[in-house]
């Protein structure tokens, strides 16, 4: 089954949805929590306001390359995900995708329900936080915003879409010096616009980028976008000078304003804008778990492959609240080879 069926075959309108553990958001997280709840026995149904599962790495970075994932020496974003949604699926989780978290409420019979901003509900006995960042608003300028989505973005979803034309990438960080590299050998041109002379980007893909046909432009900052219906052209300013440049398309790595959002209201316990969650990765609500970068405790790593072990952490400790009785620690997967693949 591949993802694109996975979806179709799990995908609702969420009018009434209800399930063991609703877990919010479909990064990797959140992905590997669904199979691991699954493996468990326990049904999940998945909330993401994204309209594709991922989370941030499919969104912004589906053509990187991830080092940090056990049993991968390197895995595309893209690639990753596609696998999770795969492994997942062996145990049918249900998906909300494009629609966002508002509420958290718990009724007199201890069953969480999940208000969404487009009306919906979620009920379950258990929840699973696993949202990244939180709620991310791309930093832009206001030149660009006449021109979003008609030649600038905040991230390259498919690198083909650039092929032979001229991209303009703003930034200094490692996306805007990522995407310069991954772009180079394919676009027509690209010119990299830092408004500093120092890159936070790593120092080894600096140098590469400078090794590269990469034009990079210090101390500048982008001033104006012309285009009739397409962006056609920018204008730079580098210190007293200006400089007009063909770009039908500007990549803008200019971050992003993260926050929890309406999670602020749920009455959770926050640290440093994170939640805060004890060994078990529970939350100060009962039966509620967050998971991932949306987490804090003391001596957290923020890897990818850390917050597969707090996805699996969760959904068994999740598992023991609902069935009491159960297990903590789940059986060896070797042993249920056969069940798993028939």
């Amino acid at each position: 089954m591949n993802r694109a069926e996975a979806l179709m075959q799990t995908t609702g309108d969420g009018a009434g949805t209800s399930a063991d553990v609703a877990v919010i958001g479909a990064g990797p997280a959140g992905l590997y929590a669904a199979y691991c709840l699954g493996f468990r026995g326990l049904s999940s149904v998945i909330v993401d306001a994204l309209e594709e599962p991922g989370g941030q790495i499919a969104a912004l970075y589906p053509e990187k390359k991830i080092y940090d994932v056990a049993g991968h020496v390197a895995v595309r974003g893209r690639e990753l995900t596609d696998h999770l949604v795969a492994q997942a699926a062996l145990f049918e989780p249900h998906y909300l995708l494009g629609r966002s978290a508002a509420s958290l409420t718990r009724d007199e019979g201890a069953v969480w329900e999940i208000g969404l901003e487009d009306g919906g509900r979620v009920r379950a006995g258990a929840v699973v936080i696993a949202a990244g960042l939180g709620r991310s608003v791309p930093r832009t300028l206001p030149c660009l915003t006449p021109y979003q989505g008609r030649g600038v973005s905040h991230h390259v979803p498919r690198l083909e879409k650039h092929r032979d034309i001229d991209v303009v990438i703003l930034g200094g960080g490692d996306s805007a010096v990522d995407w310069a590299l991954a772009l180079a050998p394919i676009a027509k041109s690209v010119t990299v616009v830092h408004r500093r002379s120092d890159f936070r980007a790593h120092e080894y893909s600096v140098k590469q980028m400078y090794a590269a046909d990469i034009r990079v432009l210090t101390d500048a900052q982008l001033i104006s976008c012309t285009g009739e219906e397409f962006l056609d052209e920018v204008r730079v300013r580098a210190g007293d000078e200006e400089c007009a440049l063909p770009a039908q398309a500007v990549v803008a790595a200019l971050g992003f304003i993260t926050g929890l959002g309406p999670m602020t209201d749920w009455g959770l316990q926050v640290e440093n804008h994170r939640i805060a969650v004890d060994r078990a990765m529970r939350t100060n609500l009962p039966r509620v778990y967050a998971v991932g970068d949306i987490c804090t405790y003391t001596g957290r790593v923020p890897l990818i492959s850390v917050g597969f072990g707090e996805a699996a952490a969760a959904a068994n400790h999740a598992l023991v609240e609902l069935r009491p009785g159960s297990r903590l620690a789940p059986e060896h997967s070797t042993d249920r080879e056969t069940a798993l693949l028939s």
